[in-house]
């Protein structure tokens, strides 16, 4: 090997570690700020391929992403004076990421005024309210006053909230149960209102069904008097027709029917013997 030829190699190496220093990526998630000497002198926000003087420029990375803020469950109390136990959570972003270098330094501080702004918007908000309304109908409303709230007071650190929600709220033990004990009586107290409007309506049912049957009953039993009636009317009339046409054989049969009800083993009959019932008996051969 040459005597120089050492010297070329370590020149090389030196050229391409300064080249590797001197070229930087942004990506579509990135934004960077470029500091020199510690001084931010810019801001790349949009993805390629950069150069830099190396070891002068220094380059900060921040997320271009939607991130996530969660924090632990913290007491809250309402207006009505019931003290909640709120878990929330919120969705926020970088808008600004030489303000947040300048002011917070990173993701990390950002998150700990996060804590402080949220959960004081959080606590001012919901302090206006009482529970039924957190819980029921105005919780959209309430949650959307403390986000642009909330996003108002961020900005100043180059950070932007978009939503803020309640990802979970609880009473304390000793609240739930005695909650549930009055939810308990009021469900007991419409089940046996349902019960007693149940039996009312049962009872008219049946009043009306009884109504219903005794008016059929008399209808059927009207009926059944006429149709008798005209029964009754048309054997008259036959009876009638047949005694005109033949009243001795008429009164006969009927004599004939009157011994075949009226006489048998186990009957006995005290009348005179003048009497007309016999006078066919007395007659017979």
């Amino acid at each position: 090997m040459k005597k120089g030829s050492g010297t070329y190699i370590v020149i090389f190496i030196f050229a391409l570690i300064l080249l590797f220093n001197s070229v930087y990526r942004v990506w579509e998630t990135e934004q960077v700020v470029i500091t020199k000497f510690g001084k931010p002198v810019g801001i790349v926000s949009e993805p390629g391929l950069y150069f830099r003087i190396p070891f002068v420029y220094r380059l900060r990375v921040f997320e271009r992403r939607l991130l996530d803020y969660d924090s632990a469950p913290a007491e809250v109390l309402t207006q009505d004076k019931k003290t909640l136990y709120v878990d929330n959570y919120a969705k926020w972003q970088i808008v600004d990421p030489l303000k947040l270098l300048q002011t917070v330094q990173n993701e990390r501080g950002a998150q700990s005024r996060l804590d402080d702004i949220i959960y004081s918007e959080m606590r001012t908000e919901l302090g206006r309210h009482n529970f039924h309304e957190i819980i029921s109908e105005k919780r959209g409303e309430i949650m959307d006053t403390v986000t642009i709230r909330a996003d108002e007071k961020a900005r100043v650190y180059g950070v932007e909230i978009l939503d803020v929600r309640i990802k979970r709220a609880d009473l304390p033990q000793e609240n739930e149960l005695a909650i549930f004990a009055r939810m308990e009586a009021e469900r007991k107290r419409i089940a046996n209102q349902y019960r007693s409007e149940g039996e009312e309506e049962a009872l008219k049912i049946r009043a009306e069904t009884d109504k219903q049957a005794v008016i059929i009953m008399a209808e059927a039993e009207k009926k059944a008097q006429q149709t008798r009636g005209e029964g009754d009317a048309q054997a008259t009339k036959i009876y009638a027709a047949a005694y005109t046409r033949n009243p001795r054989f008429y009164e006969l049969v009927r004599t004939l029917e009157a011994y075949d009800k009226s006489i048998d083993s186990t009957t006995t009959i005290i009348l005179s013997p003048e009497s007309d019932f016999f006078k066919y008996l007395k007659n017979a051969p």
